[in-house]
């Protein structure tokens, strides 16, 4: 509901307008800490798989660079926002869009970060940029980009997405990889502070209102955090060591050519195309009340091509825009650009300082858990809604059945692989690409009708 304090109904609709500072500012700040946790997380979840932080020292990386990933997710992710709320000629949609670390790339960047002979962070941040590039280039056909790919196709990489990652939250939440293979991975000492964070995340959403049934996710994690911490196992040895402002470094962990990893990145810059059209279509019906115009869809997917380049530049992950965000407006009732703008530049001055970035790296991996196992949840759970707008008849049940089974059938056994190339292994080992191409190519190269599809419709019957 809005505050008609903040302004009339005409102007709170209206991205242009800037409501009072005493209003308009703590509106930011809402917006970030809604958004804070999925922003960090993602780089997180990527580190631990290159080896980076919660004890380990692989390849020479270990907790400063897990500090400074975590800068400069912020960062990006508030100069990406600023870029799309501000805006310079084409790019930018100059509307209340959050920028931030983008979960979508996850089953794709911890296959080429994990293990021995992968890629590594000099090939996936050069990857990163890359992929960038090519996501500004979309921006120019952006229209029959978003025509080629219908609910059938987005709800079923979105479902992918989620299913890719709810076993990395579940290990998480047992505590994590450090500790599988040892007693402790699975205790009750492990799952407690989990078990918290989701407890408490549920009551947020359910029980509480305003922004803390928004914001239901932090609110989770920090009764974890206290519940970790007076367990013993919150650690802030690395804070002090944490310096108290410094700078972006161009190429932090090198540049690398990897194939593997710069194909995958602009086939899912694809799929940010299309979640970012679905946010920016959805801000403008629930904050304006009208159509989103194609000035405004091609402009915010400039911003987002820009936004990650620039992020794979200095040691960033690639992102989106961010849906919660979406529905703090439509709860809210404040279009404006302006109070989107105050949060960006609050998360800007953040990744300037580590010691912010060491703070957010305390939070023990189980308690993080307990959190991505409801996002991950969600994530999947969106899935199924954009496939509920499907017209599930024969001819979209079998694009649905093929793409689903060896997309998540790769997925569950990834040494049915082991006899391709390194290049194949990367792309296909999450599930998400194989899934994604073939639902993309079927939906595009079969007929619209097939016998018999008329006759299920009107009968009720299966696909026998």
């Amino acid at each position: 509901m809005a505050d008609s304090s903040i302004g009339t109904p005409e102007q709170l609709r209206d991205p242009d307008y800037t409501p009072p500072l005493a209003k308009a500012v703590p509106l930011g700040i809402q917006h970030v800490l809604a958004m804070f946790v999925s922003n960090v997380t993602p780089v997180i979840l990527v580190a631990g798989a290159a080896g980076i932080g919660f004890g380990s020292d692989q390849a020479g990386l270990g907790f400063p660079d897990m500090t400074y990933m975590i800068q400069m997710s912020m960062l990006f992710a508030g100069i990406a926002t600023l870029i799309q709320t501000v805006g310079y000629g084409r790019v930018g949609a100059r509307l209340p869009l959050v920028q931030g670390t983008s979960f979508a790339f996850v089953p794709v960047m911890i296959p080429a970060v994990a293990g021995a002979g992968t890629a590594g962070l000099a090939g996936l941040m050069t990857g990163v940029l890359i992929g960038g590039i090519f996501h500004i280039l979309i921006g120019f056909v952006v229209g029959p980009v978003r025509k080629a790919l219908p609910p059938l196709v987005t709800g079923l990489i979105v479902l992918m997405i989620g299913l890719a990652l709810l076993r990395v939250g579940v290990q998480y939440a047992a505590g994590g990889a450090p500790k599988m293979g040892t007693p402790a991975f699975g205790t009750l000492e492990m799952w407690g502070p989990a078990l918290v964070v989701i407890v408490v995340t549920l009551a947020a959403k359910f029980f509480l209102r305003g922004f803390f049934s928004v914001a239901a996710v932090l609110v989770g994690i920090v009764a974890g955090y206290v519940v970790a911490l007076v367990m013993g196992q919150v650690s802030f040895a690395g804070v002090g060591d944490a310096a108290l402002l410094a700078a972006p470094i161009p190429f932090k962990f090198g540049f690398e050519l990897n194939w593997a990893i710069i194909i995958g990145m602009c086939f899912m810059a694809i799929i940010s195309t299309i979640e970012t059209v679905g946010d920016t279509s959805a801000i403008c019906k629930s904050g304006a009340g009208r159509d989103v115009t194609d000035k405004e869809v091609i402009g915010a997917t400039f911003a987002n091509g820009i936004g990650s380049a620039l992020a794979g530049a200095f040691g960033g992950l690639p992102n989106t825009t961010f849906s919660q965000n979406v529905g703090l407006v439509a709860m809210t009732g404040v279009m404006s650009r302006h109070v989107v703008s105050f949060g960006a530049l609050f998360l800007i001055l953040a990744g300037f300082v580590p010691k912010v970035g060491a703070v957010v790296n305390t939070v023990p991996i189980n308690v993080l858990g307990g959190g991505v196992v409801v996002m991950f949840g969600m994530v999947a759970a969106s899935g199924i809604n954009m496939l509920s707008e499907v017209r599930w008849n024969r001819r979209n049940m079998v694009i649905f059945a093929i793409s689903l089974s060896l997309g998540f059938g790769l997925q569950l056994e990834p040494s049915a692989l082991q006899h391709t190339g390194e290049t194949a292994q990367i792309l296909l080992s999450s599930g998400l690409l194989p899934a994604a191409f073939l639902s993309i190519v079927l939906n595009l190269v079969l007929p619209e009708h097939i016998s018999g599809d008329d006759l299920d419709e009107k009968s009720g019957a299966g696909v026998d």
